[in-house]
């Protein structure tokens, strides 16, 4: 646990002086009591509830005021909370080799299904959008609520050649943020070039975005999955990184062997090669996750783990009201059992 004001800590100090008072007013109580000579007065006097009755109202009210105490140092804590995630966007990869079998029926059909569940698991609330892509990328649903037409979109995937993954990343930050003029010509396209935007005062008379640490943005995500490794588009890491300075997380989903493949089709073959590192580093960059697929079965349960993590999430959050309404609690407590036992509060 972790505290905004740790200065305030120190004030828990006081708990033991007022302790150690209380023990010094029953000390003093009982000498005074020994000056009356008849006893049964002094039985009066101590109340008909002496015992360990006597003190549970004091020691209620200590641990409301040590609660109290706490609530004042603003502690934070890791929980689970239900995630304010706004949109979702699906980035998937349409390239060839998504028409593999190794993953049945095939790696697309296997993708579009999860997809299809894991949007029917979404709260009604939350929008999502679906961005396709292969040498280039395209949002070919924009982020809706309508789940008649994400699934729609999903049937009308058609594979192409090549795989742009830096470019599914930004065609999908440009759908969460419709008004920040992202456009993926702002980036240079060459395979070994990086990523680079174009003088911003050339393209935009809008200012320069202020980062933010990454996987700050809670309202929107992105989940990329590909089976294979850029062969064209924008470094996938500077997409990444364009990703992490809007907070926005990526989960990447890889299908597919790391130790690569030759797939034929009409033909014509190809070698296809899952690259893990990169899809790790772009998890890492933004502080999402990387999962891996190996069968459907797979695929299904990582969709179900990803529905699970956009709909409540961990985070560090701020619980002084807790300990104050424990304080609260407390104290009232205290003080209901002391008018119930000796008609005094305290």
């Amino acid at each position: 646990m972790k505290f905004l004001w740790p200065e305030a800590l120190p004030l828990l100090l006081l708990l033991p002086v007022i302790a150690g008072l209380y023990v010094w007013l029953l000390g003093r109580r009982k000498r005074l009591a020994v000056r009356y000579a008849n006893l049964p007065l002094v039985r009066e006097a101590m109340g008909r509830a002496a015992g360990w009755r006597r003190h549970v109202p004091p020691l209620l009210f200590l641990g409301a005021l040590a609660a109290l105490l706490v609530a004042i140092a603003r502690p934070q804590a890791v929980i689970t909370l239900p995630s304010q995630q706004d949109v979702v966007i699906l980035a998937m990869d349409v390239s060839g080799s998504m028409r593999a079998t190794d993953v049945e029926p095939n790696r697309l059909v296997a993708s579009q299904n999860a997809a299809k569940a894991f949007i029917a698991e979404q709260p009604a609330t939350t929008r999502i959008g679906i961005v396709s892509f292969a040498g280039t990328a395209a949002l070919v649903q924009p982020p809706t609520r309508n789940r008649e037409d994400l699934l729609a979109a999903i049937d009308r995937f058609q594979l192409q050649r090549a795989t742009a993954i830096g470019s599914g990343i930004i065609v999908s930050l440009a759908a969460i943020f419709p008004d920040a003029g992202i456009d993926i010509s702002q980036f240079t396209t060459g395979r070994d070039q990086r990523a680079q935007p174009i003088d911003a005062a050339k393209k935009s008379d809008k200012p320069a975005h202020q980062p933010v640490p990454p996987g700050s943005y809670a309202s929107a995500a992105i989940i990329l999955l590909t089976d294979g490794q850029r062969t064209t588009g924008p470094d996938p890491l500077e997409a990444a990184k364009l990703a992490a300075d809007r907070g926005v997380r990526v989960f990447t989903v890889g299908v597919g062997t790391p130790q690569g493949e030759v797939i034929g089709f009409e033909g014509w073959s190809m070698r296809v090669r899952l690259d893990e590192d990169t899809l790790k580093k772009i998890a890492g960059i933004t502080h999402g996750e990387y999962f891996y697929a190996g069968t459907a079965v797979d695929l299904r349960k990582i969709y179900e783990n990803l529905n699970a993590r956009l709909v409540f999430e961990r985070k560090e959050t701020e619980v002084s009201a807790l300990f104050a309404g424990l304080g609260a609690v407390l104290a009232l407590v205290a003080a209901a059992l002391s008018v119930f036992w000796f008609h005094r509060i305290l």
